[in-house]
């Protein structure tokens, strides 16, 4: 999977852009995240917000995910395709 990505906060977080966006169904990722780890914090209609690998994770249904605190591109990168690849 192809991602841009984009820094965000003051450089405290990043996101992870997929180049073909996606079109997921938020609710039916809650059991998959929480199988691989995470612990839901908020759960909306058009996000999730969990804790995973401490840091605080936001996934949209367009397949953005954003990290805080994190400032490395590449794992930025890493970690969205890790986190997408157990809900797609």
């Amino acid at each position: 999977m192809r991602f841009t990505t984009a820094r965000l906060c003051g450089s405290e977080a990043l996101m992870a852009i997929p180049a073909d966006l996606l079109d997921l169904d938020v609710q039916g990722c809650i059991g998959m995240l929480e199988n691989a780890g995470a612990t839901m914090r908020c759960v909306e209609s058009c996000m999730l917000q969990f804790d995973w690998n401490g840091m605080e994770v936001t996934l949209y249904p367009s397949g953005k995910v954003m990290f805080f605190p994190l400032k490395d591109k590449q794992m930025c990168i890493r970690y969205a395709t890790e986190i997408l690849s157990k809900v797609i």
